[in-house]
């Protein structure tokens, strides 16, 4: 039913095939996620955490491998939530955060590419670099819409806290707002998040994916509300408009998603007030 709804509002030929449908779908339930995540990663300077982050995924998921972890979602998402505490615990206790963050992104990838490619064995695992949202299943958009609903209601916990914190991190201490724990809470959130995506935006895209819309948003907002309401629109609009370009042209969905959004960054950057 929800599929013959789409064809009547949308009578495309590429969406005679139901795996474009799904893949829609995919891009709508996980594009305002990222773009809601990545209003405050940009605030927050956090464009290499992300990145770092990303990275990490293909630690999590050689550890699976050697630990004998059956389904590799289950490492990357348990060795991405320890990385990102571990990350924000050492980046609040040192004077140069990029220089945490990047021994940590290396390090993290090189293990990675080190376990998995032991005796040629990496091409299985090839696509996680590069993602493949074409391959998503129905179960899968169930868990992007449980991600999407359980996303929406976290935030809206830890959005003040948040705010207040990015602003002016000693007036948010001075009235008992628990600024640090809410980094934490974030951090983790953000860490499941990218692990869940890493399926279908890859490694190397996912990071882009996450920043560039709130970029662009940031160019074009006035105020905090403008800022996310531009951001998740810029990130769906991207999204799906990635997509359809990836069909037209016939390439990756992730890199045709990434390119529209760094076309929307370029075209707003005359835009961006001082």
């Amino acid at each position: 039913m929800l599929y013959d709804a789409l064809d009547a509002l949308l009578p495309f030929a590429w969406l005679d095939y139901t795996f474009m449908k799904h893949a829609l779908l995919a891009m709508l339930l996980l594009t305002p996620v990222l773009g809601l995540l990545g209003t405050m990663a940009v605030d927050n300077r956090m464009a290499f955490f992300s990145d770092a982050l990303g990275h990490s995924a293909l630690t999590g998921i050689a550890l699976g491998v050697l630990l004998g972890v059956p389904d590799p979602l289950v490492s990357m998402l348990a060795f991405g939530v320890l990385a990102a505490l571990l990350i924000t615990c050492v980046k609040q206790k040192s004077a140069s955060a990029d220089t945490v963050i990047s021994v940590f992104s290396s390090t993290s990838i090189a293990l990675g590419l080190a376990v998995l490619s032991r005796g040629g064995g990496f091409a299985k695992y090839a696509n996680y670099l590069v993602g493949d949202v074409l391959s998503v299943s129905p179960e899968d958009l169930l868990l992007l819409a449980g991600t999407l609903a359980a996303t929406l209601g976290i935030w809206a916990r830890l959005f003040n806290s948040l705010l207040m914190a990015s602003i002016n991190s000693s007036l948010a201490a001075s009235r008992g707002i628990p600024a640090r724990r809410a980094e934490y809470a974030f951090v983790a959130l953000v860490a499941v998040v990218v692990m869940l995506s890493i399926r279908w935006v890859g490694v190397m895209l996912i990071n882009s994916l996450l920043i560039l819309p709130a970029a662009a948003a940031r160019n074009l907002a006035k105020n905090a509300a403008g800022y996310t309401r531009w951001a998740v629109a810029i990130a769906v609009v991207s999204g799906v408009a990635g997509l359809i370009a990836s069909y037209y042209w016939n390439t990756s969905a992730g890199a045709a998603v990434v390119l529209i959004a760094a076309g929307a960054y370029f075209v707003t950057l005359p835009f961006r007030r001082g």
